[in-house]
């Protein structure tokens, strides 16, 4: 261990409750960089020139390497600490996004989402370790349990947001929002939060490979990964597809796209805060009960189809299915970020890493697959993901059976 150098500003206890609230406020930041714009992809489309799947591509490029720059970004938080890099990307993220809003070429778009993502990935990471560092016990459990719920706002408000931004001053006012929001956290971070790091770890790659493989190979951590990507893949599948199909297939308005996209955000916050209500139920029994009622609606959903088609199905329907997203989503969080305490930074990023690039892939191969074209292709895409997160539950309940069962023999 090598304790903290007297070079980095630590924060004072008199500013700790204003930085508690500042870190809760970026959590947020991925969800209103990837949502504010939603409403605008097809204005997008058309003032650039380029295809749907083209401008679907900005939101793939921020995904990606949000997700895989958390693979590596907590090792650096744990090496390094927590501030100074999240304060530089808030700058950076600022400045990328003022360029966003003057360029026009698809490409530069693609590079800049990119930096989007890498420094997003660096801001929400060092916040989520920013109370692995200060709390502990019940009270560590109560904020995390709270992540999936103030993460939501970001696609409540983001949308809902973007939607009048777009149509009074159109698609570039949304980047210029980001900048904005950016450079205004920027300056209150430096005013009032601080390093939290007490003792850094040594930047030693066999190291932090060690580390990784643990987490990696720890079958229950990697498995709890792969349902909060599943969980989260319907909610990208919808913010990918349900702007085109709102506007092109319903003939609707951009404040209609906006406006869906506000209530499956609430929708999220719903499965969120249900989901710590139950938090001391047992764990497969919940989850399963949950799965299983998503699965219902969406078959209702797929055989409703022939009978009715328009904006209130859609929503009534996805509304349904995205409260059972985001409760899979916070109970599966909450139990992969307190994994691994004495790490947090690095298994805060890994599991953020795995499951944005599990996304990233999962829902641009989906929309290749079922299109954004109607109603029909989007619940085939829901039951595919629901199928998918059933198979994972079941294979996790089935190797913790076998776990509990090897302990019991070697006890005995």
């Amino acid at each position: 261990m090598q304790t903290q150098p007297n070079k980095y500003k630590e924060i004072k206890k008199q500013h700790q409750n204003i930085a508690t609230f500042l870190a809760f406020a970026l959590i947020p930041l991925s969800g209103f960089a990837t949502d504010v714009y939603l409403p605008s992809l097809p204005n997008m489309a058309n003032e650039l020139h380029v295809s749907e799947l083209q401008v679907q591509l900005t939101l793939s490029f921020f995904l990606i390497s949000y997700g895989v720059s958390q693979l590596f970004i907590g090792s650096f938080l744990d090496s390094f600490g927590r501030f100074k890099i999240s304060f530089y990307s808030l700058l950076i993220l600022a400045a990328s996004c003022i360029l966003v809003a003057n360029t026009h070429n698809i490409y530069l778009i693609y590079f800049m989402r990119v930096i989007h993502g890498i420094t997003v990935s660096a801001i929400v990471v060092s916040k989520r370790a920013y109370f692995v560092d200060l709390f502990t016990g019940e009270k560590l459990k109560h904020y995390l349990s709270l992540f999936t719920i103030i993460w939501s706002t970001g696609p409540i408000v983001a949308p809902f947001v973007g939607g009048y931004l777009e149509k009074s001053f159109g698609w570039e006012s949304n980047f210029y929002f980001l900048a904005i929001f950016a450079i205004v956290f920027a300056g209150l971070e430096y005013a009032f939060s601080g390093e939290t790091l007490k003792n850094f770890q040594e930047f030693k790659i066999k190291k932090i490979a060690t580390i990784y493989k643990e987490m990696i190979l720890t079958a229950s951590f990697t498995l709890g990964i792969m349902m909060l990507g599943l969980a989260y893949s319907m909610v990208m599948v919808f913010n990918m597809t349900g702007p085109f199909i709102i506007q092109h297939h319903l003939n609707l308005s951009v404040v209609y796209a906006g406006y869906s996209s506000l209530i499956l955000g609430i929708a999220w916050m719903i499965g969120g805060f249900i989901g710590k209500a139950t938090i001391e139920k047992p764990f497969i029994k919940r989850l399963s009960v949950n799965l299983l009622a998503q699965m219902s609606f969406v078959i209702v959903m797929i055989l409703s189809l022939g009978f009715i088609s328009n904006i209130y199905s859609l929503i009534g329907f996805a509304f349904l299915i995205h409260i059972a997203a985001g409760f899979t989503f916070n109970n599966y969080f909450t139990y992969c970020l307190a994994k691994f305490p004495k790490n947090a930074g690095i298994s805060g990023g890994l599991t953020g890493g795995l499951a944005y690039v599990m996304v990233s892939f999962l829902s641009y191969f989906i929309i290749e697959i079922f299109p954004a074209k109607d109603e029909t292709n989007l619940s085939y895409s829901y039951f595919l993901l629901i199928v998918a997160s059933l198979v994972i539950m079941y294979l996790i309940y089935f190797l913790d059976k076998k776990r509990r069962a090897n302990l019991e023999l070697v006890s005995n």
